[in-house]
């Protein structure tokens, strides 16, 4: 019987988890998880990130004693901790899946090939994406930088393998020596984070299934509408549960196809929602296509644009603090919940670069460290699909009306008031605009602008004005200044 080697990274489950089963087909299993924390990882995971694997791991852990082994935790460098297990166990084979960030694609392939050196066989399976990087190609043979084509091929292209169960039982080796996972000390220390994490999220392989199922009954035929109104609960939320690989993408797709082939379900609505499965897998391809893409604007131009150091904006930002009601209410859900509805993320993204002018590589950095999902491909596409500069982004000069965007997709406050309680009062009518309110308004609703709410940190037609002119301070591609088409008020 041969021993293997599982190394669990972007993969903690046991459902359509291709190099679990591989192991459990060839004999005993030996599940380990590496942390890594060197200088060799670029991208390190933020404070709501190692929360969130510090949950997932003790979960993946009760997951297989339930089948019978232990999951062994180690820190340190990958190669001397594989060696050190090969010794104590006789392990032949080491399997895993596939890793996508740039520098853990070189570091595997530097794994890969040590051990191999040592005589060890190695297996890389797929499960991350629904389809790798280089499978997805335009008709001369280039990758995709525009979505809509993308998502059309994805869409024409051979179906993406349907997802394996879960084995009902494995053999593995008792009494390997194992960290233990709160010595790691993943959880950050800010007392009220970790909380209102917990509150928001129950991490485990079983709530993801149990998320998409509420779903797919629930939500799904209402998707097309209900995804931008943020006081609802129209939205998945799978997004965290996808970049820890607690579920597969592939298990998603099938699940929503499947229910699309029952009849009876929206269809406008599951297709869209498909859409925003291939954006994540859109923003995996521009990443493997662009590997500086979290810290280098594709658009080159961009690499020039006055953008301005603000720190005292910024904080103000961070802490949801800006004056502008619906921006304030994103932020806070950020902080308290490892997470933000997506309308609201385009918003006070747009906020950041275009009203306060500040480099989108510091809300970025921000979100890194803050959302439970921070996904390197989605939250650096993302956010350079807003700033415009990528090759199919939203134009630098649509920005959006922190206030228009509250009116249609917030029209009583109530996601507002749910993460602003100061404005809980307030009628409707000035929910989106406190500064408009009358004196006596206010006074009833307990407000005193700039003291127990922030006065607007900015005044948007003169940030709109300001925006538009360091726009049309850059110089195109060819030479040419760009056009600052003072048309998108959103």
């Amino acid at each position: 019987m041969l021993t293997t080697i599982v190394l669990f990274y972007q993969n903690l489950r046991l459902a359509d988890n291709r190099s679990l089963v591989f192991a459990v087909e060839r004999g005993t299993v030996v599940p380990v998880y590496i942390f890594e924390d060197t200088k060799k990882i670029t991208h390190k995971p933020g404070g709501a990130s190692r929360w969130w694997l510090h949950e997932s791991l003790k979960d993946l852990g009760s997951n297989l004693q339930r089948l019978g082994t232990d999951l062994i935790l180690r820190r340190g460098d990958a190669l001397a901790v594989i060696r050190d297990l090969i010794n104590q166990t006789g392990a032949t084979t080491v399997t895993w899946n596939r890793r996508y960030e740039p520098d853990l694609t070189v570091h595997d392939e530097k794994l890969k090939a040590a051990l191999q050196k040592d005589g060890i066989e190695v297996y890389v399976h797929e499960g991350f994406l629904l389809f790798e990087p280089n499978s997805i190609r335009t008709g001369s043979g280039t990758p995709f930088k525009v979505f809509t084509p993308f998502s059309k091929s994805c869409f024409n292209a051979p179906a993406p393998s349907k997802p394996i169960p879960a084995p009902k039982q494995l053999q593995g080796i008792k009494g390997i020596a194992t960290d233990s996972i709160d010595d790691w000390k993943l959880v950050p220390r800010a007392a009220k984070w970790p909380k209102g994490l917990a509150t928001a999220w129950d991490v485990s392989e079983k709530a993801a299934w149990r998320r998409l199922h509420d779903f797919l009954d629930d939500a799904i035929d209402g998707y097309k509408e209900n995804r931008d109104r943020p006081y609802m609960d129209g939205t998945s939320r799978l997004s965290p549960y996808l970049h820890f690989g607690q579920m597969s993408p592939h298990q998603i797709w099938h699940a929503v196809q499947n229910r699309a082939a029952s009849g009876g379900k929206n269809a406008a609505s599951i297709e869209r929602y498909l859409l925003e499965v291939l954006w994540r897998e859109f923003s995996w391809h521009l990443l493997h296509q662009f590997p500086a893409l979290p810290e280098k604007p594709i658009v080159s131009s961009f690499e020039h644009f006055p953008w301005h150091d603000d720190p005292n904006a910024l904080k103000a930002w961070q802490q949801g603090m800006t004056g502008y009601p619906i921006v304030d209410a994103g932020m806070r859900q950020l902080w308290q919940t490892g997470w933000m509805h997506n309308r609201v993320r385009m918003v006070v993204a747009s906020f950041l670069i275009k009203h306060l002018l500040i480099d989108w590589r510091e809300g970025e950095a921000w979100f890194w460290d803050t959302l439970v999902d921070a996904d390197l491909g989605s939250n650096s596409a993302s956010w350079q699909w807003v700033a415009g500069c990528v090759a199919d982004a939203a134009p630098f000069f649509r920005i959006f009306n922190p206030m228009l965007q509250g009116k249609k997709f917030d029209p009583k406050g109530e996601y507002v008031k749910s993460y602003v309680p100061e404005l809980a009062r307030i009628d409707a009518e000035y929910i989106h605009e406190p500064w408009r309110a009358p004196v006596d308004k206010l006074r009833k609703a307990n407000i005193t602008l700039g003291s127990t709410y922030p006065a607007p940190i900015v005044d948007h037609d003169a940030a709109r004005r300001r925006a538009l002119t360091a726009y049309a301070s850059l110089k195109a591609p060819n030479g040419a200044k760009m056009d600052a088409i003072d048309i998108f008020d959103q």
